[in-house]
């Protein structure tokens, strides 16, 4: 008789490490954001290649800042203090987490929603390029599952597409085409061509939440590349002022002697990182390198287990890229969405815990409301029709995993003709 195991989906690999850095945080009487922040924020830049990046309470807090930056939509000021308008239109994908597409709305722009490739999740590039007019202001391609997207076809297209740009504002005109400002929530250990993804977006936004392969509880990193006559530290300056209510003065410089006095700048937003989550993520840092060759494995080995059943899996590992591996989406070939609800279902009966990623946006009633209709993405809905998608964490054992293949392999033979 088999033993049933528990495996939950995604709990977060913390430790002593991070016990140790937390408490140190708690025990220097300063909490908020202060060195620890900053400490993390210059690990990561040097990490994925970039001068500058800000750490902030969640990956949807970075990208809405990043289209604030950019100066676009109405509700948007721009480093410069010119705002956009409410004809900015702003690309993304309609098989993405809604965090994607809602802080184009947050900023006071227009949602285009395009559908995925017909054979990947990916961002349909051929559909971007027609989606593209003269308000178009960015582009925001997701990573999924920490799988990088091709970005030197997106740099193709929107310089393609130069003529139609009209900018807004100083930083727009300095970039001189629609800004690439992608959700990398998956994937800050992710390479695009031997480089990390940062290094061929405009804006890299990365999720530090509970789940991720990287985590901090909440918060997440807003990376850019430096941009030709914009200056790196106006652009973290802006964005520090963004998240703290626009006030001049943080409060760790408050402290010192005589320093009480500061201006609000803007009636801005609050939205940074305390030194406490920052203390996880220091400790986490120092881990990451293992915790990704920990996911590789796994990996590898659920592609031996699968390919065989004819199994469709995220391509996480090539010649052109290298994924964090964050999720282990499955694509079940010839079932509908109730046979992969009935499949979830079993494998909960086994005590594995699947999860399904991502129903695409037009589903829901948000985005319903707004006049998006799931007709109107065929690739995206026949993606979500048959997919499932693994437990792939570093809590996971070699027993686990062996447990999950062999479980999940009965339960598709009663679905597939193999």
């Amino acid at each position: 008789m088999k033993i049933m195991r528990k495996i939950p989906f995604s709990p977060p690999d913390v430790g002593e490490l991070e016990i140790k850095y937390v408490t140190e945080a708690i025990q220097s009487g300063w909490i908020t954001t202060g060195r620890r922040v900053k400490k993390l924020e210059r690990l990561i830049a040097d990490y994925v290649g970039v001068r500058r990046c800000i750490c902030l309470n969640s990956q949807t807090a970075c990208g809405e800042m990043s289209l604030r930056i950019l100066g676009i939509g109405s509700l948007s000021d721009g480093i410069d203090g010119i705002c956009g308008n409410a004809e900015d239109e702003v690309i993304t994908c309609a098989y993405t987490y809604t965090a994607s597409a809602s802080v184009i709305r947050h900023v006071g722009a227009k949602i285009i929603l395009v559908d995925c490739c017909r054979d990947s999740l990916e961002i349909d590039y051929d559909a971007v390029e027609n989606a593209i007019t003269e308000n178009t202001k960015a582009i925001i391609p997701i990573d999924l599952g920490g799988v990088p997207c091709d970005y030197d076809r997106l740099l193709e297209i929107v310089e393609r597409k130069k003529s139609l740009f009209r900018p807004n504002n100083g930083i727009q005109k300095a970039i001189g085409r629609v800004a690439i400002v992608s959700d990398g929530a998956h994937a800050i250990g992710a390479t695009y061509k031997g480089k990390p993804v940062a290094v061929s977006a405009d804006f890299v936004n990365y999720s530090f939440h509970a789940v991720k392969n990287f985590t901090t509880g909440e918060g997440g990193a807003m990376a850019w590349k430096t941009i030709d006559g914009i200056d790196d530290e106006e652009i973290y300056k802006y964005t520090q002022l963004y998240s703290l209510h626009g006030q001049s003065t943080d409060a760790l410089a408050k402290t010192q002697m005589g320093s009480w006095e500061y201006d609000i700048i803007g009636t801005w937003y609050k939205s940074n990182m305390t030194d406490i989550t920052a203390a996880i993520g220091l400790a986490q840092f120092e881990r990451y390198t293992s915790l990704l060759a920990r996911r590789k494995e796994i990996i590898e080995k659920y592609d031996a287990a699968f390919r065989p059943l004819g199994v469709e899996f995220l391509p996480h590992f090539t010649d052109e890229h290298i994924s964090s591996g964050h999720l282990y989406i499955t694509r079940i070939p010839g079932i509908s969405r109730e046979q992969a609800n009935e499949i979830i279902e079993k494998m909960s009966e086994r005590g594995i815990v699947t999860n399904v990623h991502y129903k695409p946006l037009p589903m829901f009633t948000a985005y319903k409301n707004l006049g998006f209709e799931i007709s109107d993405y065929p690739n995206a809905y026949a993606m979500y029709e048959k997919t499932l998608t693994l437990p792939l964490h570093t809590k996971l054992t070699d027993e686990d995993v062996e447990y999950i293949i062999e479980n999940y392999v009965e339960v598709l033979k009663e679905y597939l003709n193999v």
